[in-house]
């Protein structure tokens, strides 16, 4: 089930109405048709309680409001299906949550034999220039590390060097590009190695521009998450290498872990840019489910606030997909998959 609720000014909605109301016979219409018509324009939430489902969608639409900042979620309960969004059909700054993709990219070349764990490749350290000097940042050749410890650093630490080692190995961004779109996925994409992305960093605000240079949508990421857990893009052992790094990420303590129950379990990666804090991830719960989010937040005045919104929208979909789970009972039918 896709949630129906969005983020509209009274104004822009009228104006959206008159013009479009054939389209809102279909709730997945209805949501691409506001994405389109009103861009980045801030909404207001809690002026249209009459189109949430539910207290759980509209208390995660109120946590999403982007009266400061856009703001854009996605999460999908994978014993079930069903899926909660706000703004997700539009692009945000992926930063670093890219990394998973450049390490699924790099896992499957090992699969098919082109590459093992134990092949080495130099970091890539970024040389300094001027921004926009070049239409890609310089770097040099670091110390020569394992593609398995590679992967560990740029998953865990964030490391940007390692993530360019690994994606310079694999061809660049167009062959991540390639691998995200043999996925099914569309509404992704690596434009710059990582260098290039963090020396011209800040060219446009992400709270009121989007820019889908190096971008994905909030639901094109929960949905890559989903791929990654139930097997569907990688060997067990490539799936068990990635998703064990994310297990073990030191990055983002403040974001979707921070305000999670003890017993629940997250393998999650972080992103941050300009005006711009962002953590995906899977949340596992004691009862066996899992749920794949992606949060996406922009302005909000400070990196701290962002991470506070983000961990705060993370607890609020671990409790409204607890609540959903409990209604249904113990009889329900999981649909998640170990992938081996």
């Amino acid at each position: 089930m896709r949630s129906r609720f969005k983020q509209l000014s009274l104004a822009a909605f009228a104006a959206f109405a008159a013009t479009a109301a054939p389209a809102m016979a279909q709730t997945a219409d209805l949501e691409a048709a506001f994405d389109r018509a009103l861009g980045t324009e801030l909404r207001a939430p809690q002026t249209y309680d009459a189109i949430y489902d539910s207290s759980f969608e509209r208390r995660i639409a109120q946590l999403a409001d982007g009266d400061r900042g856009r703001i854009g979620v996605a999460a999908v309960d994978l014993a079930t299906g069903e899926e909660v969004a706000v703004l997700g059909d539009q692009f945000f700054p992926m930063a670093s949550t890219s990394k998973i993709a450049v390490a699924a990219t790099f896992l499957e070349m090992v699969e098919q034999g082109k590459y093992s764990l134990t092949s080495e490749f130099p970091l890539m350290i970024p040389v300094a220039s001027a921004k926009f000097s070049s239409s890609k940042a310089p770097v040099r050749k670091g110390e020569y590390m394992q593609a398995i410890d590679l992967i560990e650093i740029m998953i865990t630490r964030s490391s940007n060097p390692a993530t360019d080692a690994l994606l310079a190995a694999v061809g660049g961004p167009a062959k991540v590009n390639d691998w995200v779109r043999r996925q099914g996925i569309k509404e992704f994409s690596i434009d710059r190695d990582i260098a290039t992305l963090v020396r011209d960093d800040g060219e446009y605000d992400p709270a009121s521009f989007i820019d889908k240079r190096d971008a994905a949508t909030p639901r094109a990421m929960a949905e890559m998450l989903k791929g990654f857990y139930q097997g569907k893009y990688l060997s067990a052992e490539g799936r068990r290498v990635l998703l064990g790094a994310m297990s073990r990420t030191r990055t983002g303590k403040r974001r979707i872990p921070a305000n999670m129950p003890m017993e629940a379990r997250v393998s999650h990666k972080t992103g941050s840019l300009n005006n711009t804090s962002s953590d995906i991830g899977i949340i596992e719960t004691p009862d066996g489910r899992a749920i794949a989010v992606a949060i996406y937040v922009t302005g909000q005045g400070s990196r701290l606030a962002r991470e506070q919104r983000i961990a705060q929208i993370a607890r609020a979909l671990y409790d409204g997909f607890e609540v959903r789970a409990r209604t249904r009972g113990p009889n329900w039918t999981s649909a998640t998959s170990s992938g081996g």
